[in-house]
Formats: structure tokens, C-alpha cells, sequence
């Protein structure tokens, strides 16, 4: 190896080290959208994102797919949030193994990308019944994919509980966390 090479070498080996740092030193970042594009810090930022949907691997196969995402040029991992997988029965959760949605978000901030959470609550991800629990269909009065109140009141304790989950572990970019862009349908529409 060259000299030339040896310097590339130690440059990237810095840069990493570096984007390291920014990441899991909980620096807070200023996210929004200036009307033309989002903006990091008040910088305009084109995203490069790609999806890894955590239930279908493992904990243990997280930052080698994280990484070799980022090897393909990726600075953002999205993901969808499958209520069917966490919530199988209404009012009880399931946040171990492959659905440990935290420990899938900070291994991407290990890994110096930032999240796209996709709350949804609907999965376009070829994921049983699109992402909603079973148990759904059985509720009187439910319509799916609608303004319905019965359906829309579950969606909300459900994206409650997760966007509380993700601040109570400092996960958004504003607490020092990765996620930039956390996307989900507006409860509060009216019918």
C-alpha cells in the first residue's frame, strides 16, 4: 500500500470515527423543512434512506445489514413500526427479540445513520393483514383504512404508546437520538 493509499485509509478512518461521535455523543439536531427541503441544523439535507424492516432479521444480523446499507452509500435506515407484531393481543405488548424496536433504533445510531420511523399504522410491505393486529376485526363498529372512530382511537393508543417510547429512550433528533422523520396518519382529522 502507498503512501496515497495509506492517507485515504486514515482519512476515512477519521471521517467514521468522527460521524461516530456526532451520533452517540446525543448531539441534538435541529430537524425541520424550509418549504424546498428538509433541513439538518439549518442546513439543507438530501436524505438517502433505505428500509430494513427489524422483525424479519435478528438482533444479532441488525449491524451488518445497518452496515452494509451504509456501505451502499445510505445515511438513513427507515422502518416500518408493525403494530400487528407488537400488539398481538389487544392491550399487550411485545418488544423482545426481533421486535425490540429500541435496540434496532440505536444500533442505526451506532452506526452513525439516522431513522425514519414509519409509525403508518398501515405496512405496504407485503406484512400479514398490512401491519394491523387480528384482534382489530373483531371490534364492533370497525372500518380499516378510515376515519373511523373506533379504528382511529386504537391507531392513537398505539402511536402513542410508541412515539412516548421513543422520546422516553431519547431516540428523536431533537433528544440527541437518530430519528429525523417520524411519519404516521393525523388522528385528529375530523370525519
Amino acid at each position: 500500500m502507498g503512501y496515497r493509499e495509506s492517507l485515504v485509509l486514515v482519512n476515512s478512518l477519521v471521517l467514521a470515527v468522527l460521524a461516530l461521535a456526532l451520533f452517540s455523543s446525543g448531539e441534538k439536531l435541529s430537524v425541520s423543512y424550509d418549504g424546498r427541503a428538509l433541513t439538518i441544523n439549518g442546513q439543507r439535507k438530501i436524505i438517502v434512506s433505505g428500509s430494513i424492516h427489524y422483525p424479519r432479521s435478528t438482533p444479532e444480523m441488525w449491524p451488518l445489514l445497518i452496515d452494509k446499507a451504509k456501505q451502499g452509500g445510505i445515511d438513513a435506515i427507515e422502518t416500518y413500526v408493525f403494530w400487528n407484531a407488537h400488539e398481538p393481543q389487544q392491550g399487550q405488548y411485545d418488544f423482545s427479540g426481533n421486535n425490540d424496536l429500541v435496540r434496532f433504533i440505536r444500533t442505526i445510531q451506532e452506526q452513525g445513520l439516522y431513522a425514519i420511523l414509519r409509525i403508518g399504522p398501515y405496512v405496504c410491505a407485503e406484512w400479514n393483514y398490512g401491519g394491523f393486529p387480528v384482534w382489530l376485526h373483531n371490534l364492533p363498529g370497525i372500518e380499516f383504512r378510515t376515519k373511523n372512530k373506533v379504528f382511529m382511537d386504537e391507531m392513537e393508543k398505539f402511536s402513542t404508546l410508541i412515539i412516548n417510547m421513543m422520546k422516553e429512550y431519547e431516540l428523536f433528533a431533537s433528544q440527541g437520538g437518530p430519528i429525523i422523520i417520524a411519519q404516521m396518519i393525523d388522528t385528529k382529522l375530523k370525519e
